[in-house]
């Protein structure tokens, strides 16, 4: 049905990041090197102590935004994901360093940074461009917040990450070694998983085709149980032991993984890959790279947690007990008192551009609201909040909606509370809500549309991407001269370069009606079974179809299913109009960032220091 995945993206819509979806230093840090969890509630917030708290940093159609604004607002949805995974154990690594005699010094930092852009392929002023201009990390920041607590860690743990011979063998089998193309059939229920493997053993040709109409993986499904070749040492080595033991055509048993029930029938072998021998040193010292990262992760983890359990660690932010006892400070550790006003300014520093684009877009919001003497009222939010619930599956069983599972479910991310949650999301989709809600309406072809799209019969087709014309001409030859499918989905696995066709000999999903790409839809529906595409270029691709029928229309009675499609269609109109109002308010916007400006000036003089 229509995506109402907006919902959960309106954060993105109005540039307001929840804790945890941005791209951050101290996340990355996080993600990579530490595995730390800390409780979240709401805390009321202490003013910032200091001189330019009153300072401008933006002003939005004459309406200031001040630096004690930005601290605050900065504070309350990252304050916690700084202190603990920057601050706090930034201090515990230089302290670790420095009771085992280690020191990281800025030359093998710089060392670091020359060798990683190496390995991507960069010089180092374009590596760290590209990570300024992608990632918003400027060459200071990730010197000194990425790559030295890394290198730290690694000294820290050193004794502990040093691949051996028998891990190396092992990544340089899943990578390069021997695979086996399965199809399979998963359910839910065991039962059910019998019944369909005696089926399947009784007739093995039709097994694609009982895994279509059966298997409740709805990927393979579509592809008649074709899943990606199975590699070893990469996943359960039960699936792995399993397809390796099967000849071709042949039928695993039934396996439990997880809750469901599966079964493999083995398509072919895919021999293993020998790399030119001049390749292997670079290969090498990419699998041991991969080995110690992933090695780094579990001994830096360890590591944490002892240094944490012998850390004489006191955490103030957050808890208000403490945060009377010690007022204007975040947290002690080992003696060292760590301020409010520190924190803000670290939050501040890594946060700030992207706590002040929510905080200019909830300014033009409220703005936009008075001049349209509208209002988002208590019972507005607990509206959109069901709707949000109901929309994900969050139901009860009286058919109301689950509002204390959603609402676990939403704050489980990172410092996400509920009043975050309400302010950063629900408010300003409420608010565009309101702006644009006399603009939505659905007439008889947008319910004509999405009945074709939704319930209406499907292509089903294999298809060939290529990246160039040229490559798409000659295959397109190929497959006019041999029109076999067996053919085509060998073209398909040798020439696509998109990943589904390319590992399920051609096969894709069915193309639907009304999907967003009306270029390939024409294409597709103008087909008769067996036919042969021409050449459809589309964006920088070029695409071959071949079409093998079409499926049977799912509904074919519009009204059974005519309150559903209201709801997803009305829906969809909704997320288009508030993204173009959205769009509207920050065109016709008066905005001044001093801000990203002053913070611009910063990188530039500091990424000129890192290259020189």
């Amino acid at each position: 049905m229509v995506s109402t995945s907006w919902h959960r993206n309106i954060r993105s819509a109005v540039g307001s990041a929840l804790p945890g979806s941005g791209f951050s230093p101290a996340l990355i840090l996080s993600a990579v090197l530490f595995v730390v969890t800390a409780a979240v509630s709401p805390v009321a917030v202490s003013p910032v102590v200091g001189q330019e708290n009153n300072s401008v940093v933006a002003v939005v159609n004459a309406d200031p935004i001040t630096r004690q604004m930005l601290a605050t607002a900065s504070l309350e949805r990252y304050g916690e994901t700084v202190l603990d995974n920057v601050i706090v154990n930034r201090q515990l690594i230089l302290q670790a360093c420095k009771d085992r005699g280690l020191e990281v010094t800025q030359a093998e930092v710089a060392q670091e940074i020359t060798r990683l852009a190496t390995k991507f392929g960069f010089s180092v002023p374009d590596y760290l461009g590209l990570l300024q201009e992608e990632r918003d990390i400027d060459p200071g920041q990730y010197g000194r917040e990425i790559v030295w607590p890394m290198l730290a860690l690694r000294k820290l743990v050193a004794n502990q990450v040093e691949p051996t011979e028998e891990e190396f063998n092992r990544a340089y089998l899943a990578q390069y070694g021997e695979a086996v193309k399965c199809r399979m059939i998963m359910v839910a229920d065991e039962q059910k998983a019998r019944q369909l493997h005696q089926q399947a053993t009784t007739t093995p040709a039709a097994f694609g085709a009982l895994a279509k109409a059966n298997s409740e993986d709805e990927v393979s499904a579509s592809v008649g149980g074709l899943i990606p070749p199975i590699r070893r040492y990469t996943g359960d080595s039960r699936l792995e032991e399993a397809a390796f033991a099967l000849a071709n055509d042949q039928i695993s048993p039934v396996m439990q993984v997880a809750d469901q029930w599966l079964f493999l029938q083995a398509v072919r072998r895919i021999p293993a890959t020998t790399p030119p021998m001049t390749a292997m040193p670079t290969i090498r010292e990419q699998i041991n790279d991969r080995i110690r990262d992933q090695k780094m992760k579990g001994a830096a983890s360890e590591l944490f947690a002892q240094l944490q359990r012998d850390a004489n660690l006191v955490k103030v932010f957050g808890d208000a007990e403490l945060t009377q006892q010690y007022p204007g400070v975040a947290a002690i550790v080992n003696n060292q008192r760590i301020t409010i006003a520190q924190l803000a300014a670290e939050c501040v520093k890594r946060h700030g551009k992207d706590v002040l684009d929510g905080e200019i877009n909830r300014k033009l919001l409220t703005q936009a609201l008075s001049k349209a003497k509208k209002t988002v009222a208590d019972a507005d939010i607990q509206a959109e909040i069901a709707r949000a619930a109901k929309s994900y599956g969050y139901i009860r069983s009286d058919g109301s909606a689950d509002l204390a599972a959603w609402t676990e479910s939403v704050t489980s991310e990172g410092d996400t509370t509920y009043e975050i949650y309400v302010k950063d999301v629900v408010w300003p989709s409420v608010a565009l809500k309101k702006l644009v809600e006399d603009r939505v309406a659905i007439t008889d072809e947008d319910m004509q549309q999405g009945f074709e799209s939704n319930f209406g019969p499907r292509v089903e087709i294999l298809a060939c991407v290529l990246s160039d014309q040229r490559t798409a001409q000659k295959v397109w030859k190929m497959a006019r001269d041999n029109p076999s499918e067996e053919f085509f989905g060998r073209l398909a696995e040798q020439y696509s370069i998109e990943p589904v066709s390319a590992s399920n000999s051609g096969k894709v999903p069915p193309i639907r009606k009304y999907s967003g790409q009306p270029t390939i839809e024409r294409q597709a529906f103008a087909l008769k079974q067996g036919e042969l595409s021409g050449i459809i270029a589309t964006g920088d691709k070029y695409i071959i179809l071949k079409c093998q029928g079409r499926t049977k229309p799912i509904v074919a009675d519009i009204e059974a299913v005519r309150g559903e499609l209201v709801r997803d269609l009305t829906e969809k109109k909704f997320a288009a109009e508030m993204a173009q109002e959205f769009d509207r308010l920050k065109d016709t916007a008066q905005v001044d960032n001093f801000f990203v400006a002053a913070k611009e000036i910063a990188t530039a003089t500091q990424s000129g220091k890192a290259t020189r």
